[in-house]
């Protein structure tokens, strides 16, 4: 028994090892070699010893380190990725969180919501509050494209709030073959937002 152990500590390591520095997952990525139950015993092994660190409940990460900002935590978007999980392979940045990376908002928000066809799901990593939510298949549409990230950014902001210089910002940020994928996906806005797209995409450049 205690060689059957002790050979899946050293299968889990041997995966570990091979992935990237800052590589989230969760221990159904490791279920192949072995039951849950030996996977999660490994795992709580080679969190005591370093090899991995335990990010919340379920959650760990190959630790990547700074040479002058030391243990990094992993970004969002990498997080989301391992708690969708193998199956669930659309995700769609949402509110401040989409705002930020659109560059509409310099507010770095400590919860990050992102919609998603697969369950909701919550995790807290440090300070930050990571919500995958489910949504209807209207939301998760143009997921994956610059278009849903653009869409869900205007929705936070609301209609009041979007200026001229909002609209000089998604001219400048995104590429011509960008602006003409929100024509494409107007069908999936909202009409206030529609109205807003075509002035983005009549952008020159």
């Amino acid at each position: 028994m205690a060689n059957h152990a002790q050979s899946i500590d050293t299968a889990v390591q041997r995966r570990i090892r091979r992935w990237p520095a800052g590589r989230v997952f969760v221990p159904a990525d490791l279920l192949g070699l072995g039951s849950r139950t030996a996977v999660g015993l490994a795992l709580m092994r080679h969190a005591r010893a370093g090899l991995i660190r335990r990010l919340a409940r379920g959650l760990y990460v190959r630790p990547r380190r700074d040479a002058q900002l030391g243990l990094l935590t992993p970004p969002a978007d990498d997080i989301a990725r391992a708690l969708a999980g193998r199956d669930a392979t659309r995700l769609q940045p949402s509110g401040a969180y989409a705002a930020n990376l659109i560059g509409l908002s310099d507010q770095v928000p400590l919860q990050v919501v992102f919609l998603t066809d697969g369950p909701t799901r919550r995790v807290i990593v440090g300070r930050q509050r990571i919500t995958l939510k489910r949504t209807t298949p209207r939301n998760m549409a143009t997921a994956g494209r610059t278009s849903g990230t653009v869409i869900q950014a205007l929705r936070w902001l609301g209609r009041r709030h979007v200026d001229d210089t909002a609209v000089a910002i998604l001219r400048q940020r995104l590429s011509r073959d960008d602006r003409q994928q929100l024509l494409r996906d107007l069908r999936y806005a909202p009409a206030w937002i529609g109205a807003i797209l075509r002035r983005v995409a009549a952008g020159k450049g």
